[in-house]
């Protein structure tokens, strides 16, 4: 007995040593790398690291921990935030263009308090929907950014403004002279925050409700408080970091924060918080972000040019979510283990294809054909009443824009013109309605369409260089690349077990570096007269030859997901993967092809543009990304997956582009667009919401 309690007092120990250091792998794994890489710098610099490089390094890094902090609060509850980056520009452009030049010593607590409360009321809007509504996070936030992006423009169309120097002077000066910079200060208080915010009750249920939301909601954790909560606190770390970049800066620019989402997401899983919620921390993130920045200065070093920046934190993000996820439970595990498990039974002789015999499948052919006979009397609004239900307000609301159009600028119902035009302008998003309506009637969301659009572009200007002559092996090339660009991130997401978030947004990062080193930054090349032909001729001075593709187009895409196994293999996956998985539908090998339908029709609407435009631009794709998840769920698709038809999605193309049309006519600014795209997508799935109820 006595053995057995000292045998059992030896090992207790070291069990909590074990458990303890797994607890933290993330954090001490980051805080290693960071000095590996320190090390590197110091070694690769002309002499030793002096306190200057030291104070550079230092608020070189600041703005991107500060947002990652917040970042990591709402990645740890279970959640994504997309907005984080254009609060962080809202933030700027409303300090810049209030502050006044003659008061050169304004008061820094009172606009650091100022863009805290900001970025506080900007996390509230979002953490209401998600919290109360219970809303996707992904949505919400996706809509919140480009209204914030609509509301940045109005205050500030342009680069300018003024920054009062004292908060520059407070921010990126010495806490103490020659010994401690006072950036490295703000983090200590940031950290000495985190870890009080850790032991409180909130901090418990901040993991709870990250690890498990209904263990956490049955065990009396208020759920929806500790949600709003965290994002209200991470819009106010957004504010603050708002305010450093602002001090950095000395002015404003609207569109400051929009480079530093990818980055957010790499800092926060290099820095060991594992993206799903439940594990990691603040202090992880801190060092994640000075990780991401001491690499690209390290490129900067090497004189590896800044393009590839975007491509080294994506490649980061991509290597940090996968080590993380490593286990023998993770998705890889199982990918591997069951090819293995098929490799030894095709050796063996035992595959169902090796054995023979008689078809064991369950015959459905004539349940099929009987539910199909059923009823064939019934009207037909009885018989796709469910179609008519989800696809019709988009119709509606289609009509009520017109109608309105034609009271306010005239001659729109009876002119063949105006549909030529609503048509034509059309023709981009009814393209990606497929693509992005695929993925997300999976349940899936690509955020890789952007610069997929955009290098598509870029390549085919490129190839053809103003000739019709190379559009024969141009065009197809094109659409290739783009196909490998779908498949890549169907590859990551089904072999690899990466979520469909990061891996696209990883893959959409990539694309833009490439497209840089390729164009040099900038695009040269024009369309093809053939393409800018069909885009923009008249047949018989009637009808441009893009609609009769987009007609044609309309119907092969009913066809594909309403007449096709492939489009009942994606609704099923929709529905439920596992069930499907059940059924014997190869869910892996579907969802790498609705990815590649994706890139692919991001491929084309990058051919359509530059056809369109006459040449190609970088971030010509940037303002459709919104948009083409709008045209989904306007069209009546649930943004869960599942529930959706092309024909209502045509209807939400068309409804947008007509409004699109009203407004630009109406002479309001080019930023309500953003507003009113994020606008329509939040009343859309708060409508939708309500209905699936």
């Amino acid at each position: 007995m006595s053995a057995a309690t000292t045998s059992t007092s030896t090992t207790r120990p070291s069990a909590r040593l074990g458990a303890r250091l797994e607890r933290h792998r993330g954090l001490l794994t980051a805080i290693i790398v960071f000095a590996v890489l320190l090390f590197a710098v110091d070694a690769i610099s002309p002499g030793p690291l002096s306190y200057f490089d030291i104070a550079f390094l230092s608020s070189g890094g600041a703005t991107l921990a500060l947002a990652a902090v917040g970042q990591t609060l709402v990645i740890l509850s279970g959640g994504f935030d997309l907005s984080a980056g254009a609060v962080i520009s809202f933030v700027n452009a409303v300090l810049a263009s209030n502050m006044d030049m003659a008061d050169m010593e304004a008061s820094v607590a009172l606009w650091t308090a100022i863009g805290i409360a900001i970025g506080m009321a900007a996390g509230a809007f979002n953490g209401f929907f998600i919290a109360f509504l219970r809303l996707q996070p992904i949505v919400v936030t996706l809509s919140t950014m480009f209204i914030l992006q609509g509301v940045t423009l109005l205050v500030m169309d342009k680069p300018g403004g003024f920054v009062s120097p004292s908060l520059g002077s407070f921010y990126l000066g010495d806490a103490i002279p020659n010994l401690l910079p006072m950036p490295l200060v703000v983090l200590g208080v940031v950290i000495l925050f985190w870890l009080w915010l850790k032991s409180t009750r909130y901090g418990t249920a901040l993991y709870a409700v990250g690890s498990d939301p209904e263990a956490a909601r049955s065990a009396g954790v208020r759920v929806d408080l500790v949600k709003f909560a965290t994002y209200t606190l991470a819009g106010g770390f957004y504010g603050l970091a708002g305010v450093f970049i602002s001090a950095q800066t000395g002015s404003g620019d609207p569109l400051i924060g929009n480079s530093l989402l990818l980055s957010m997401f790499a800092a926060v899983v290099v820095g060991g918080t594992r993206l799903g919620g439940g594990r990691g921390g603040a202090v992880g993130t801190i060092f994640g972000a000075y990780i991401l920045m001491i690499v690209v200065n390290i490129l900067l070093v090497l004189n590896v040019s800044a393009y590839y920046s975007t491509v080294a934190e994506s490649i980061i993000l991509l290597l940090a979510v996968l080590a993380g996820s490593l286990s023998g439970h993770s998705v890889l595990a199982r990918q591997v283990r069951g090819v293995a498990t098929h490799l030894k039974a095709w050796r063996a002789g035992t595959l169902p294809r090796q054995i023979g015999g008689p078809d064991m499948r369950l015959d459905t052919t004539g349940a099929t054909r009987a539910a199909k006979q059923a009823n064939p009397t019934a009207p037909f609004w009885v018989r796709h009443g469910e179609g008519l239900k989800i696809a019709l307000p988009a119709y509606v609301f289609l009509v009520a824009v017109i109608i309105v159009t034609q009271f306010t600028l005239g001659n729109t119902v009876l002119n063949w013109g105006y549909w030529n035009s609503i048509i034509v302008l059309s023709s981009f998003l009814a393209v990606l309605a497929l693509g992005q309506g695929t993925v997300i009637l999976t349940g899936g969301l690509d955020l890789s369409v952007p610069w997929t659009i955009g290098l598509s572009g870029i390549l085919l200007a490129g190839f053809v260089q103003g000739a019709d002559a190379p559009l024969v092996w141009a065009l197809p090339a094109v659409l290739l690349i783009a196909c490998l660009i779908g498949l890549m991130n169907g590859i990551g997401i089904v072999v690899l077990g990466l979520s469909p978030i990061v891996m696209t947004l990883a893959t959409n990062g990539m694309i833009q570096g490439f497209a840089l080193v390729y164009s040099g930054g900038t695009p040269s090349g024009f369309s093809s007269p053939l393409l800018r032909w069909f885009m923009t001729a008249r047949l018989g001075g009637v009808v441009t030859p893009v609609v009769i593709f987009v007609v044609l187009f309309a119907i092969a895409a009913v066809v594909l997901l309403a007449r096709t196994p492939f489009g009942r293999r994606v609704y099923a996956i929709g529905n439920s993967a596992r069930a499907a998985e059940l059924s014997g539908i190869a869910v892996g090998r579907t969802l790498i092809w609705v990815y590649v339908l994706s890139a692919f029709c991001a491929g084309l609407v990058g051919v359509m543009l530059t056809g369109f435009s006459g040449q190609a631009s970088l971030g010509m794709g940037d303002d459709y990304l919104l948009p083409s998840i709008a045209v989904v769920v306007v069209g009546g698709a649930l943004i869960t997956g599942g529930r959706g038809h092309y024909i209502g999605m045509l209807g939400g193309v068309l409804l947008l582009t007509a409004l699109q049309t009203l407004l630009a006519g109406s002479n309001l600014p080019y930023a309500t667009r953003a507003i009113l795209y994020g606008v329509v997508v939040l009343g859309a799935v708060i409508a939708l919401r309500e209905r699936r109820a």
